[in-house]
């Protein structure tokens, strides 16, 4: 982080950094650091905080129109520590500023540098004779100011960590240059700010009141992750008070390179350090019960993991391709077998008895790679490349679907499907394709129903939700392309919502009981989107 820093301030070209300037920056930061730490807040300033809220940054005693003492920075607001008397005034929070500028204020026969904040909340606009400290104060709440203002638009709270880190950056630059060209280096800074004024980040009215929140699950890694399968596991009663993890819904995030991150649902709170399975790609997930998480990977094991020890003890490695997808079958009676299927890029099915881990059976549907299975009704659904198989309980071929002739000249093929089959239906998408294919259950031969996804480049994924199927693609934005979720009526066969959260591509949707959608994206972006259904 503190290199990047040092990059950002210097010429703008990467080189290497001389060891004594870095020894002194570093130096200075982490006195900065100490420094905040060690202030005493009075008894009354720490009731008024917020659990996590601290001071980071104090400036030096100043005269303000509140009164006369030092000012403290937290993440979420300024304070006014007053002088003599231990006690505070609230300035205000970062989200009720509404302008910050350099004024100038008489003392005796000169006039001396002072920073003005216009709040929301107040007629009277706050003013303190910072002198020399003046310019830097000046940048460090205009960049606070900039970075809440983000986190709010984007229901994104580390928006304002970023913030956070860029001021502390801004005052180690500061006390380490001490020259004129100090306010100018600490300036290149101001990210936020910059991005607030030249390039505003308007976010579109129905994304925002449909998004939540935003959680990202590569907080604590050195560069964000592709997130490349989601899992909800709804809350369980029947955990006893010494069992090693508690009941709360989780949601289970598979990023790169076979790690496994667990969010409590209950708050979006990483529940812990992730789980390393394998250290390859991920492709599926699924709970086969209270107690086990099944995970396919693409080194062509199932890896599963213990809900109660969040521990990966059980492999099952009889596939000898990669797994791509897994599905369980529904008991037919409370003491029936719970059998489990898996796929693999090599063509083949494996049945599994999931009490003994036993394979019950091996098929060999097609010698094409297979993405995706669904179970219905006895019967088995198979989507590979170019077609989409219904097989018999017994494996053999019942019916097949091919790619319409339409696109079969194109480099396409299918990347995702939905059984509607109460209603007769088939949803189909493919991946350089932005359209969805509605077929009759009766006639597989051609699509009676298109559905024309605007400005999509091709769909990732989609789910079915409520009487709505939310549809991951990749959009096109001018000059790149962008995540975009598509709310599809399925009564109206028409796009209700163009929701636009993430920077990259949305390649992973869940449902949390109907209530909420999560998506998640390729590692350009990296992020968990919470989004409320209607």
């Amino acid at each position: 982080m503190l290199t990047g820093c040092v990059y950002v301030v210097g010429s703008g070209q990467q080189k290497q950094i001389d060891p004594e300037v870095f020894r002194v920056f570093y130096k200075f930061w982490k006195e900065t650091e100490a420094e905040a730490q060690d202030v005493h807040l009075p008894a009354e300033v720490i009731e008024h905080l917020d659990k996590n809220e601290c001071v980071y940054k104090l400036s030096c005693s100043v005269k303000t129109n509140y009164g006369v003492g030092k000012i403290a920075m937290t993440q979420k607001r300024l304070l006014l520590l007053t002088d003599g008397r231990p006690s505070y005034v609230e300035i205000t929070k970062f989200r009720d500023i509404e302008e910050v500028r350099i004024s100038s204020a008489p003392l005796l026969l000169l006039r001396v540098p002072s920073l003005k904040i216009k709040m929301s909340l107040r007629k009277e606009m706050f003013e303190a004779n910072l002198k020399s400290e003046c310019d830097l104060w000046n940048l460090m709440v205009k960049e606070m100011w900039a970075g809440r203002k983000m986190a709010d638009d984007h229901k994104d709270p580390q928006y304002m960590q970023q913030a956070l880190t860029n001021v502390l950056l801004m005052d180690a630059v500061v006390g380490c240059l001490q020259s004129q060209k100090a306010i100018f280096a600490a300036n290149k800074l101001a990210y936020f700010d910059k991005m607030k004024s030249e390039v505003p980040m308007m976010v579109p009215k129905t994304t925002s009141e449909t998004l939540k929140h935003k959680i990202n699950p590569s907080l604590d890694l050195t560069t964000p992750q592709a997130v490349d399968v989601l899992l909800y596991t709804p809350g369980q009663l029947s955990f006893s008070a010494d069992a090693d993890s508690d009941g709360n819904p989780k949601l289970w995030c598979a990023l790169s390179d076979g790690k496994v991150v667990v969010f409590d649902a209950a708050s979006w709170s990483i529940q812990q350090n992730s789980i390393q399975v394998g250290a390859s790609r991920l492709n599926c997930m699924l709970r086969l019960d209270q107690h086990q998480v099944w995970i396919g990977s693409q080194d062509s094991t199932i890896y599963i993991i213990n809900i109660r020890s969040m521990s990966c003890n059980k492999q099952l490695t009889e596939h000898r391709a990669e797994v791509t997808d897994i599905a369980m079958e529904e008991r037919s009676d409370r003491f029936g077998q719970v059998q489990a299927y898996s796929c693999s890029a090599d063509g083949s099915l494996i049945i599994w008895d999931v009490s003994t881990l036993k394979v019950k059976k091996q098929l060999q549907p097609t010698s094409d790679a297979l993405h995706s299975i669904k179970l219905f009704n006895g019967t088995l659904w198979c989507c590979s490349t170019d077609y989409i198989l219904e097989l018999r309980k017994n494996g053999t071929l019942h019916r097949k679907l091919k790619l319409p002739d339409l696109l079969r000249d194109a480099p396409t093929c299918f990347s995702s499907f939905l059984l509607f089959l109460e209603k007769d239906q088939l949803w189909t998408a493919c991946v350089d394709g932005g359209e969805l294919l509605v077929w009759h259950d009766r006639d597989l031969s051609k699509p009676f129903h298109k559905i024309q996804l605007p400005d999509c480049i091709g769909v990732s994924c989609m789910i079915k939700v409520k009487n709505q199927v939310w549809v991951g693609s990749q959009g096109r934005a001018p000059g790149k392309a962008r995540g975009k979720i598509y709310v599809v009526d399925t009564e109206k066969y028409s796009v209700e919502k163009e929701l636009v959260a993430h920077t990259d591509c949305v390649q992973a949707l869940c449902s949390a009981e109907d209530r909420y959608v999560l998506s998640g994206s390729a590692y350009e972006d990296g992020k968990i989107a919470i989004w409320k259904v209607e």
